[in-house]
Order: C-alpha cells, then structure tokens, then sequence
C-alpha cells in the first residue's frame, strides 16, 4: 500500500480508539505486531479479531457511557481490553495490577465503574462485535494520576486527545527497513499507552516485557537486535548500574524516553552505545544512535512536546522541554498569568487537543488546572529561552522556599547526582520555624559503594550556594517508586522523622 493511502486510512478525521485496531490491521496487514516474554506472538489481524470478541463478552455487560476499569497483568492484552471496552460502548479505565487493593478500590469507587476486568479469558466473546458509533471528541477513557500529592484524580481524555500524538506514525517507513521495540512500560500509564499503540500504527514489532527488569532488557536488547528501546530515565538509569556500557548494544537507533526529566549525561553514554547504521554482511556497526525525549503527562493525553539529540551532536539534551507538538502551543507565565521575559521562570502551560475534559467527578481541581481559555496549568516550572525553546526547571511543588531564597530541587538533585557514588537523588523541603524551609536530600548509593552522607554533604557544599545545600542527608540502597518509576517524595518525608 503507498505511503499517503497508508497514512489516510489510519489519519481519517473520525478516527476513534473503538475501530483504531481494525484501521491498524488494513494498513499492516498479516505482520507481527508483538511478542511476550513467554513466546507469545500477537499478529495485526490477531489483534483486531481479539479486541471485537472482548468487545463482544463487555458489551453484555454495559450500557453506553458505562466505566469499565481495565486491571489484567501488564501486557499486549492491557491495551486491547481498553480498546475492546471503548469499542462496546463503555469508557475505559486503567489500573496498574501492581497497585494495592486499597488503590485500586479507590479508583473503583471514585470512577463509578459497573465492570471491572480482571482477566481477558472473563469477558472474551465469541464473535467480533461491531463498534458502537463514537465520535471523536467523545470522552474515551478516564486514565488516574499517579497519587504523588495526594489521592489519585481521574483525567478524563477523548478519542481525539488519545489518537492525535500516535497517529502521525503511520508515516514511519515500516516496509523500508527492519525495525524491533523492546519496551517494559506499564500500559496502564498513559505513556506506555501511547507509546504501545504509537508502534502498533507505526508498524513497528514490539518485544514486550511484562514487567521491566534491566537485566531482561539488556539481554532482549542485545539477543534480537533491537533497533529501538524505549522507558523512562529510571530505567536507563538501572540499565547503565546493570552493566549496558560492557553490553553489545550497537543494533540500537533511536533510544527514547519520557515521564521525567532525562539526565544530559545519561543520555549521551546511551547515545555512543548505540549506531547509526549497521553494514550487512561484514556487521560492522558505525555512527551513533539518536535519543528521542517526550515531554507530557495524564492531563495531556500524552506527549505534547518533543527533542531528538542526533547522532555526534551535542543538542536536543538537558533542561529543555523540546519543541512543541503542532497544534499544541506553550507558553511560560508569571504569578500575574502574564508571559515571563527570557530568562525568567514561571509555569508552563500547554494548550492542544491532548488537554483532559476535566477531572472526573471534580470540577473544583478542574478549575485549578484549566482555565477559561482551555490552557492547562502543568504545575511544572520553566523558562522561556531563546528561539522559543522552553527550558525545564522542576515541579511547582518541588521548589523549597528557604528563608527568602527559592530553592529548585532539580538543580541540587543534579549536582549530587554528579557524585561517583549517587546513582540517584531526591531533594524536598521541611518545615522549619526559623526559614520557612530546609531542603534535604535522599540518595540512593551505587551498588558496592559505601557512601556516607557527610560524604554528599561535603559534596554539595563545595558546589552549591549555602542557601541551596541539603541540611540532612539520607543514604538508601532503593527508593519508593510509583508505577511509572517516579520517586515517590511524600514516602521519604519519614525518614527525617
């Protein structure tokens, strides 16, 4: 099929997630979609046929508009429940398996779900059900934030917010060249959402693991020849302390990486693991590889912005946000709502067809993020830079008011991570009677070393300003996580008693 007919029939202007899968089969045809951990192979038709029939088993089960929350392991089928349950007729819900029951009945109540599946053997059907009429800007699924700050809240995303940032691959040349994704995202966040249903319109073959391990990366990786690789920086990180610099990753491209800030210096240790190109026969690999980075979060449907780093050239790395996403537009506000001069910071806030409807159930946070011209206060601070570039300056949340200073948390996470001996750091503020705010620090060591934090501490004051220096510092060997790898800074508060 040519390219433009490929790119029309997925790129349609009624494009919705309950026939996505069908459109996806037309273009691709009998190729393979995906393989598991376990052997399994889950071809392009195979994937259309099983989402009609799980379509069929919940639409007996629903009435239209109906929540339906999607908790099966991690995996290929995660996606195709949520896309069977649009399909029915229903709004889908996501939930991370591996959140606690308490968790998880949260997200039952708070959503008002009338089906909760379990298990895709439960409701599979045995005929392909036709899809129930949608319209674009329909709300498609409820997808919960992580619960960082507080109890989770349920972003509310239409079919237009979920399909506008994947769809655009179907203009990958998949039939031009041979290309394989290993990925270990968790499918019920919206980035390993995007990103499983991004490849599957791409056409390019994903090597799923159901749960991230970086050994079972590296390996993956360097078995099958992978060409792409993508998470977030957690697990770049985990990789590098798992030994990827001795691997033979050299088959790699593209690495990519979203949900949090990448570190500069991981990125590029990536960079020269892999290669721009491998010669056939004589396999000798030659170049770098590129490294791709999203920016965007629940409330978005996704990516918003983006930044590639090619290969040898030193951009596309750091602080910033990357280049906005057509038609997503961004702009970076004082506390008066008006835009910052160069240079300064403020709040970035992001306005496109990705941004949530509301919070379900909420319209007093609703009101708090969105305002009345559809501009969605991200919480993230930044500053404007040149040539339009916005620059990364941490979370709102996460700047520690220290006696008249502002404190960035970002900025002194990444100088302790420049320590030999810090795999990793997490700054935060405690209350303190004389400044308001004392920042503090938690590091997880490198395995096998024996960091002390009077040594982190020597560390940060010969590099920081004394106003921005940790007061206390904790050495751990793991960190609390949530599902998508972020640290959890609300669990380590704890530790300072």
């Amino acid at each position: 099929m040519k390219l433009l007919a490929r790119v029309g029939l997925v790129l349609g202007r009624d494009l919705v997630l309950g026939t996505i899968m069908d459109r996806i089969a037309a273009v691709h045809g009998p190729r393979r979609m995906a393989q598991e951990e376990d052997g399994r192979v889950i071809t392009y038709p195979d994937a259309a046929d099983r989402v009609g029939r799980l379509a069929d088993g919940i639409a007996g089960r629903i009435s239209a508009g109906d929540r339906v929350v999607v908790a099966v392991p991690n995996g290929v089928d995660f996606l195709l429940v949520c896309l069977a349950a649009v399909r029915a007729g229903g709004v889908a819900v996501p939930v991370n398996s591996q959140m606690r029951d308490d968790e998880v009945d949260h997200v039952i109540a708070d959503s008002g779900a009338t089906l909760v599946v379990r298990n895709p053997a439960d409701v599979m059907g045995k005929v392909k059900a036709p899809p129930v009429p949608a319209k674009p800007g329909d709300v498609a699924a409820i997808f919960y934030t992580s619960g960082t700050t507080g109890a989770p809240k349920g972003a509310r995303l239409t079919h237009r917010a979920l399909l506008g940032q994947v769809a655009g691959g179907a203009a990958w040349p998949a039939r031009l060249r041979r290309d394989e994704a290993v990925i270990g995202l968790p499918i019920a966040h919206i980035m390993g959402f995007a990103v499983l249903l991004g490849l599957a319109v791409a056409g390019i073959p994903v090597y799923m693991l159901r749960k991230f391990h970086p050994v079972a990366a590296l390996d993956a990786i360097e078995s099958r020849r992978a060409t792409i690789f993508v998470g977030v920086p957690a697990m770049f990180r985990m990789m590098l302390e798992a030994g990827a610099e001795g691997r033979d990753l050299r088959s790699v491209r593209l690495w990519g990486a979203g949900a949090d800030a990448m570190p500069e210096d991981v990125a590029r240790r990536f960079k020269a693991m892999g290669a721009s190109v491998t010669l056939p026969l004589v396999g000798v690999s030659l170049g770098q590889a590129a490294f791709a980075e999203g920016y965007g979060m629940v409330e978005l449907g996704g990516g918003v912005a983006a930044k590639l780093s090619p290969p040898y050239l030193p951009i596309g790395m750091g602080e910033s946000v990357g280049v906005a996403l057509p038609p997503n537009r961004m702009k970076v506000v004082g506390d008066d709502g008006q835009q910052v001069r160069p240079g300064e910071t403020g709040e970035l806030l992001v306005k496109g067809p990705g941004v949530l409807e509301g919070y379900h159930g909420d319209a007093a946070a609703t009101g708090r993020v969105l305002d009345d011209d559809g501009w969605l206060r991200t919480g993230d601070l930044a500053r404007r830079g040149a040539f339009g570039l916005v620059l990364f300056a941490g979370r709102s949340k996460d700047v520690i008011k220290h006696g008249g200073y502002s404190v960035f948390a970002v900025e002194v996470e990444r100088v302790l991570e420049e320590h030999p001996d810090v795999a990793e750091a997490a700054v935060l503020g405690l209350v303190d009677r004389d400044k308001g705010e004392v920042p503090v620090a938690v590091v997880r060591r490198r395995p096998g070393s024996d960091l002390q934090a009077d040594d982190v501490l020597a560390w940060a004051r010969q590099r920081l300003a004394d106003y921005k220096c940790p007061r206390q510092v904790r050495v751990v060997d793991e960190l609390a996580r949530t599902g998508t790898d972020k640290v959890q800074k609300a669990e380590l508060r704890p530790l300072f008693g």
